[in-house]
């Protein structure tokens, strides 16, 4: 029996409160992630922090990098700013997951910080407050709101492939891509902030700046679990692959890619 693409999303670690609980430490993703892996065709497995090892890439066949607190600026070798809160659990653990997918070329999108995650992975850098850079706070209008804005897309790129027809993307983020390192740029906000970033020499990478989990038709999900069912096939297939001999990264090392 053919089974849905097993797709999993990288998750928030902040206090949260439900029924009688106030501010418990949570491990959470938003609904709207998994909505639209689900409404894609795939089943999303929600995965806390972790950079013990990367043995649970083995049964999945995707990996969505999720949005949320800044990437530590010491990954990218920059004092930090007064206004970046990172998460050093999550870089770590993200870090972690992100090396052995590329080393078995699994299918990876990066939404907002998973985007940037992948550009600092590749050896990039990052702006740490965007409005310093373009003068206006259009990406991040006020705590809670999201801003809209135009975008174009490279032609013959993967993103323009998959946002065919967009010509406008919703936005939050207080930080953008400075330095792409070993990724192409492929998407563009109308002030030049960078909106994706993409491999083109690999099966599926793709990173966007802004959040399709949160569209009516969130196109790069979709994208994401169509190319995670060639890899759900071959694990149904053989149960053995390249990830069985994947060694894990150290604690609190980073990818970095060489250039291309």
């Amino acid at each position: 029996m053919s089974r849905r693409p097993l797709i999993g999303i990288t998750s928030y670690v902040e206090p949260a409160g439900w029924a009688v609980w106030r501010d418990v430490p949570a491990a959470l993703v938003p609904q709207a992630y998994v909505r639209a892996v689900t409404a894609a065709g795939g089943r999303a497995v929600v995965l806390p922090p972790d950079d013990a090892d990367a043995d649970v890439l083995r049964v999945l066949d995707g990996l969505l990098l999720a949005g949320g607190a800044d990437v530590g600026p010491e990954r990218y070798a920059t004092p930090p700013d007064p206004r970046t809160e990172s998460r050093p659990d999550r870089d770590a653990g993200e870090l972690a997951l992100l090396t052995a997918a590329l080393a078995a070329d699994l299918p990876v999108l990066g939404v907002c910080r998973g985007m940037q995650l992948l550009a600092v992975a590749y050896g990039g850098t990052l702006h740490q407050h965007l409005p310093d850079v373009v003068g206006h706070d259009g990406h991040r209008p006020a705590p809670g709101v999201y801003g809209s804005h135009p975008v174009r897309f490279a032609a013959g790129s993967l993103a323009g492939a998959v946002m065919a027809g967009v010509d406008r993307v919703n936005s939050y983020h207080h930080q953008g891509v400075a330095d792409p390192g070993g990724l192409a740029v492929t998407g563009w906000a109308d002030d030049g902030v960078v909106e994706a970033l993409e491999d083109p020499a690999r099966r599926f990478l793709l990173g966007v700046q802004w959040h399709p989990e949160n569209d009516p038709d969130p196109r790069p999900v979709a994208a994401l679990v169509r190319a995670a069912a060639g890899a759900a096939t071959s694990h149904d297939t053989a149960r053995t692959d390249p990830r069985d001999a994947l060694d894990s990264p150290p604690a609190g090392g980073s990818v970095r890619m060489r250039r291309r």
